[in-house]
């Protein structure tokens, strides 16, 4: 059977399964990409900061997300924030759907989404910073040809509890090279 997989902007109905996948999440697996539960926001100032920061200028965004369609229908997204326009920012990694984890689309969705970063961004450097302890993420990174620059224990993003974190680092010129 064939399998299409794309990758396109988010639009504003993509919020509302975005912040599904973490606020109905169970714990256990929350725990495994180094979510802390109790900081996540509430669904309406979540979804409320999603639709105020979507219609600005990228020069202007906090927060850009892609997602990620497996023949035509939404399974995963990938996002960056702390966007440094023209210089940097930092991409997160999410396959909503359990049953399809682990077949390795999620190279394949990571590939075709961080052109999207570099240019709309204008990016000098992207960075990833996985939960050491989180397998996927760190062996996708690799393979895509990411430089490995430290394991560090941080407090990652707002919704993260201390933990020991991989920072990879994909600079412009490496991928021009793709």
């Amino acid at each position: 059977m064939p399998v299409s997989i794309s990758v396109t902007p988010a639009r504003i109905e993509h919020y509302e399964p975005i912040v599904n996948y973490f606020l109905q999440g169970d714990l256990k697996f929350l725990n495994g990409m180094g979510v802390d539960p109790k900081k996540l926001p509430s669904r309406e100032s979540w979804l409320a900061m999603l639709h105020a920061n979507h219609p600005k200028p990228n020069e202007e965004k906090t927060i850009f997300y892609v997602i990620w369609q497996l023949d035509g229908q939404p399974i995963g997204h990938s996002n960056i924030n702390k966007i440094i326009y023209g210089e940097e920012a930092y991409m997160h990694l999410h396959m909503w759907k359990a049953d399809i984890r682990k077949q390795g689309l999620g190279l394949q969705f990571v590939r075709l989404s961080i052109p999207s970063y570099f240019n709309e961004f204008k990016l000098k450097k992207l960075f990833c910073e996985p939960y050491a302890l989180n397998p996927s993420p760190n062996k996708t990174l690799k393979k895509l040809g990411f430089d490995f620059v430290k394991e560090y224990d941080t407090i990652p993003g707002l919704i993260s509890f201390h933990q020991p974190v991989n920072r990879w680092c994909l600079p412009a010129d490496k991928f021009a090279t793709w």
